[in-house]
C-alpha cells in the first residue's frame, strides 16, 4: 500500500520547498528507475516560484525556476482529474519538456510512471491526467537557437 502514485511523489519535490531533498529509501532501490531522473535534477534553491492554479485541498500546479530551467509539479487528492497547464511563464523560446506523468494503469499499480519528451513554448499548454492522489512533474529545459 502507498499513499499516492510514483508521479504524485515526484511532483512534490516542486511543489514543497524544501532546503534539504531526500529520497525515502536506500539508494540502491532507485536503480533503474527511469523516474528517478527527475529527483536528479532537482534543486533545493528557486530563482523564482509561480503558482499556476489550485485549489485548496484539491489540487495544486506549481512551476519554479533554478537559472534557465523550470521545474513543474502538479499533484491533486483523492479525486482523478485532468488539469490544463499554460506555459506563459517560460518566457520566449522552445524547450525540451521531460514530462513524468501518471501510467493509465496508476489507479491500481501507483508505481507506474509515464515519461516522455516533447518540445514546448510558452504559447502552449499542457494537458495533465492525474490518478485519485496523483501527480504530473515536469523539468523544462531551454533549447538553444
Amino acid at each position: 500500500m502507498v499513499m499516492g502514485t510514483r508521479a504524485q511523489q515526484l511532483a512534490m519535490y516542486a511543489v514543497y520547498e524544501a532546503p534539504f531533498q531526500m529520497v525515502s529509501d536506500t539508494p540502491k532501490a532507485y536503480e533503474d528507475q527511469p523516474a528517478f531522473e527527475f529527483i536528479r535534477h532537482c534543486p533545493t534553491t528557486w530563482d523564482e516560484i509561480k503558482v499556476l492554479n489550485g485549489q485548496p485541498g484539491e489540487y495544486i500546479t506549481i512551476a519554479r525556476r533554478n537559472g534557465s530551467t523550470w521545474f513543474l509539479g502538479s499533484m491533486t487528492n483523492w479525486s482523478t482529474r485532468e488539469i490544463e497547464i499554460p506555459l506563459g511563464f517560460l518566457g520566449p523560446g522552445r524547450y525540451r519538456a521531460e514530462i513524468y506523468s501518471d501510467a493509465d494503469d496508476a489507479a491500481q499499480y501507483p508505481k507506474n510512471v509515464s515519461i516522455r519528451k516533447e518540445m514546448v513554448g510558452a504559447t502552449m499548454s499542457l494537458k495533465a491526467k492525474l490518478a485519485a492522489g496523483g501527480g504530473y512533474a515536469v523539468r523544462f529545459e531551454p533549447v538553444s537557437p
